[in-house]
């Protein structure tokens, strides 16, 4: 269902594939397009036209939250000292490598909803229909095979993108000095 072509929808190299997904909430329109390619790609069929007829019905490991003025749509962040992964009495919450998403062995986890009281974040979830623990996993089946979450490949507006972090933090630091840089040339704070 990617709205995109397949050659945008590429993970172009590993460090991409290995990256971080990024919002700009100024163009997030709520249209919950992400939601949609979220849930056909963690759904048997893989095609929408077919998803919907599955039982039970796929779900999103992503949702949109509104808040005052903006839109976002908001999935694990994957964090580094993972809090679901400490707390995790059966081990069923990890990660195969440093640079690899949280993910959760859905055969390990007892359901004892300890990893939805510490996310900071709130992005786990009791699938009750399946009766199992649901997050995002960065679409990892798609990384492999060269392709960028679904979230990320099916956003009309581009609002969520899939970068390498040290791109994220190299675009970050360039803001900072050109906002300096501007406060200085205004006057700056007296």
């Amino acid at each position: 269902m990617a709205t995109k072509s397949k050659s945008k929808s590429r993970a172009k190299s590993k460090s991409q594939r290995t990256g971080v997904i990024v919002i700009d909430v100024q163009k997030c329109l709520a249209c919950k397009t992400c939601e949609l390619e979220c849930a056909v790609a963690h759904s048997q069929a893989k095609a929408l036209v077919d998803a919907v007829g599955e039982s039970p019905r796929p779900t999103a490991r992503v949702s949109v939250v509104g808040a005052e003025d903006f839109s976002f749509p908001l999935q694990c962040r994957h964090c580094v000292d993972a809090p679901c992964i400490k707390i995790c009495p059966t081990k069923a919450i990890a990660r195969l490598g440093d640079d690899q998403p949280v993910l959760i062995d859905q055969d390990k986890c007892i359901g004892c909803k300890w990893c939805i009281m510490v996310c900071p974040f709130g992005v786990i979830e009791m699938d009750d229909k399946r009766r199992v623990l649901i997050k995002c996993d960065l679409c990892c089946d798609r990384l492999e095979e060269g392709e960028l979450p679904a979230c990320v490949a099916g956003c009309p507006t581009h609002a969520i993108e899939f970068k390498p972090l040290a791109e994220v933090v190299a675009s970050r630091k360039k803001k900072a000095v050109v906002s300096f840089m501007e406060e200085m040339k205004g006057g700056g704070s007296k």
